[in-house]
């Protein structure tokens, strides 16, 4: 599925699957509560607090401000979450994790969804390109991979049942069926 540019060659942006770019833009304001977060990632709110306290995903919405402040969790904060999770998963340390997530930020990549994260059980390789995917198996190094793209869509879906919050707002937004959060509006009104 690759497409020429005006020369003839072959532009190797466009990868299908592996490297999807029609992914919405987000607002950098919109967040989710801890629960949330692990829900739409798949992890513990154990595994969530004991990542933000030590800086490998924190919340970029909305950090702890002491004792009963809420974090608040953004769209890329929870794809990367849920990455974490899935390199896990698969045996790959929490050691190796974090080089890789701040190899990841130290090279300012900007859209997590153009990358594909390859491991041998030992250590994450990121790949661009479909070619790079390709010379790393070939190489005998890459044993799976985790295409963020498609996390990134997963991701999506599980939050389309999860009320967020605007990083100004106190309460949840609303969440059609929600009688919980109507019942609490009504009381503050």
């Amino acid at each position: 599925m690759d497409a020429t540019n005006e020369e003839g060659r072959t532009d190797v942006r466009t990868q299908g699957v592996l490297f999807d770019d029609d992914l919405p833009e987000l607002s950098e304001d919109i967040g989710y509560r801890g629960p949330a977060a692990c829900s739409a990632a798949g992890i513990t709110y154990r595994q969530l607090d004991y990542w933000a306290r030590t800086g490998l995903v924190e919340p970029a919405v909305r950090g702890a401000a002491g004792s009963g402040s809420q974090r608040l969790y953004g769209f890329r904060d929870i794809l990367v979450l849920k990455v974490v999770k899935r390199l896990l998963d698969t045996g790959v340390s929490l050691q190796q994790i974090r080089v890789a997530i701040q190899h990841l930020r130290e090279r300012g990549v900007e859209d997590l969804a153009q990358i594909t994260l390859m491991s041998d059980g030992a250590s994450v390789y990121e790949c661009t390109s479909a070619d790079e995917v390709i010379d790393l198996v070939q190489g005998g190094q890459g044993v799976f991979g985790i295409a963020v793209g498609r996390v990134w869509r997963e991701v999506e879906g599980s939050l389309l049942e999860i009320p967020s919050e605007r990083m100004d707002q106190t309460e949840p937004a609303a969440v059609p069926g929600d009688e919980l959060s109507a019942r609490r509006r009504a009381k503050l009104a």
